[in-house]
């Protein structure tokens, strides 16, 4: 007996529970299939728990200098099972906040692992749900060294680095992206000694140029060791701790974490029968989600870069929109996804780094506004940073915005308005930022790229 709904969706993560909710909103019955737990990896292992760790590292990082705030702290210890399970508790209060939503916008949730019979119909056990149309949420889970897999013990993925079974003396990070140098920057300020390896040429790369090295300068100056046009050939897994031998030199470490990105969770669900397009796992759609087989839609991670959580969660509403023919409805911008990475110091971004600016024809003008220029930064003790921002000099459109020091993942979005609202640097050198704030900052980049710049 298949029981029939307007929409079925394959994953409860950001983009599934999202798109759940926002398909109920209009209207329509839903049904959600979910075989781990509801929030997926996001809010289960990855955004929040590990945001919930890095709270714990930088409280510490303060109170070991807790003296330059004219404080006494004496020493300062940790208990890591603590540390552990309170970032396991927010988890689970933001899990059964996801459960009390579906129950609240009356999405029936069916637990299981589900494969599609058709573009309209799929099996969880013995039940068949049918929709007028599925969209596939299944998100993607960590990429493993095709010659040795993650143990748990010592080479260990991000779910491991969440729970660690114990603290790493000497750690050995491999990838260099936003999952790698978090995890470096909570375990270095815990007290490991940190070692990141990464085979291009610099740490972030697929950030602005000037806040990649200004990001490993930092690290390094944090006490880490960064070694960049690396590679790990080799790992050796003893009783005892790790070798891996890094361009050709073993060097040992306690433990090991993998971050050398992600692999799309495609297989096993019928897609291939379906005649789906694939693109190395990922499932190919248009601006809408839509895939190349009618009904069937996909959003999130499973669907590529950039595997971001606000991303999936979008393309949710907008996939979810479209399915509902909403007036609103509107396609996918994917040029105004910001990037945010929670290290110390943290980093964020939105558009075109200068040099993709300049590689696509653009004539740019560059503004630039440091930490230490700002009053409230001084007073916060935080004077690490600067804010960068690429207009185009024939226009004045906001082409990019670069940001790296203490809580640039907030200010970000100032600058994200900014481009979905198309305004310009005459809109923003006009605009009013309230004193003393980390955001005169922004105003103050703005200024700089076109020689106004007030306090520098």
């Amino acid at each position: 007996m298949s029981e029939q709904f307007d929409l079925v969706i394959i994953g409860s993560g950001p983009g599934g529970y999202v798109a759940a909710i926002r398909a109920s909103q209009l209207g329509q019955k839903v049904a959600i299939v979910e075989r781990e737990r509801l929030g997926g990896i996001c809010l289960n292992w990855g955004c929040i728990p590990t945001k919930a760790l890095l709270r714990s590292s930088e409280i510490k990082h303060y109170l070991d200098h807790a003296s330059a705030y004219g404080l006494s702290a004496g020493a300062v210890g940790f208990d890591l099972v603590q540390v552990t399970e309170r970032s396991r508790k927010v988890a689970n209060q933001l899990n059964a906040g996801v459960k009390g939503l579906m129950k609240k916008n009356k999405v029936t949730v069916v637990e299981g692992v589900a494969t599609l019979a058709s573009a309209t119909s799929v099996k969880v056990g013995e039940r068949t749900l049918v929709a007028k149309n599925v969209i596939v949420a299944t998100g993607a889970r960590a990429r493993e060294l095709p010659h040795l897999k993650a143990d748990g013990e010592r080479v260990w993925t991000y779910r491991h680095a969440l729970v660690p079974p114990a603290m790493p003396t000497e750690l050995l990070v491999i990838g260099s992206g936003a999952i790698g140098v978090e995890f470096a920057s909570f375990y270095n300020d815990m007290g490991a000694k940190v070692t990141i390896v990464e085979m291009l040429e610099r740490i972030l790369p697929v950030e602005d140029e000037e806040v990649s090295a200004f990001v490993e300068k930092s690290l390094k100056k944090q006490g880490m060791d960064i070694r960049t046009k690396a590679s790990v050939e080799k790992l050796e897994v003893k009783a005892d701790g790790v070798t891996a031998t890094i361009n050709g030199e073993a060097h040992r470490f306690s433990h090991v974490i993998v971050a050398i990105g992600i692999a799309p969770n495609s297989e096993n669900l019928g897609l291939e029968a379906l005649g789906v397009k694939l693109d190395r796992g990922h499932i190919v759609t248009d601006e809408w989600g839509r895939t190349n087989v009618p009904g069937l839609w996909a959003i999130g991670d499973v669907t590529g870069a950039p595997w971001l959580a606000h991303k999936a969660s979008h393309e949710g509403i907008v996939a979810v929109e479209k399915i509902a023919e909403a007036p609103h409805a509107h396609p996918m911008d994917k040029s105004n996804i910001p990037g945010c990475t929670y290290s110390r110091p943290q980093v964020a971004s939105v558009g075109l780094t200068e040099a993709k600016a300049k590689a696509a024809g653009h004539e740019v003008k560059v503004g630039r506004f440091p930490y230490i220029g700002n009053g409230k930064a001084i007073a916060l003790g935080e004077t690490e940073g600067f804010i960068k921002t690429v207009f185009d000099a024939k226009t004045g459109a906001l082409l990019g915005a670069h940001l790296v020091g203490a809580e640039v993942t907030e200010l970000i979005q100032g600058y994200v308005i900014a481009r979905q609202c198309e305004a310009t640097e005459a809109e923003l050198m006009a605009t009013i930022f309230p004193h003393p704030t980390l955001s005169e900052m922004m105003h103050e980049s703005v200024l700089d790229a076109y020689g106004r710049v007030i306090h520098m």
